[in-house]
């Protein structure tokens, strides 16, 4: 009898954790991307640089302190399968999802307002060289 409800017990566990994968994720892309410090600071707004045509809707480099960078896909995690690019707001701090409201803390990618309740997509970013060194993002 108790090897039953045993056997029971594991094969309701067994289908409990089978959910519909309702496929509201970020699909992996490779990445790889290289940039001088020094064309970073030339270019970014707000210490913000995009680069279009990479990863599912673009990358953001975003730099945080001196030699310290991280960097995001632009697609949403709200609703990912539409390809919505975040716009990076005026103050630099935030990105907002032009198809839902959503926004986005820069800094790590977590959500900052409904509806998003999933961070961005985040790449490895590494530094080589020294000074004006190479920015490396990948996956």
């Amino acid at each position: 009898m108790i090897k039953r409800i045993t056997a029971a017990f594991a094969l309701l566990l067994l289908f409990a954790g089978c959910g519909k994968d309702d496929g509201s994720y970020i699909p992996n892309v490779q990445v790889r991307y290289h940039m001088t410090a020094a064309a970073f600071s030339v270019d970014a707004k707000n210490g913000v640089y995009i680069v279009e045509n990479i990863g599912v809707a673009g990358i953001m480099i975003i730099k945080i302190a001196v030699n310290n960078y991280v960097a995001f896909d632009r697609c949403s995690s709200v609703n990912p399968e539409q390809r919505c690019k975040v716009t990076v707001d005026d103050s630099g701090i935030t990105a907002t999802d032009p198809c839902s409201g959503a926004k986005f803390l820069l800094t790590d990618g977590s959500p900052q307002k409904a509806p998003a309740v999933r961070a961005l997509k985040s790449y490895q970013v590494s530094l080589s060289g020294i000074g004006n060194g190479e920015i490396n993002v990948s996956n």
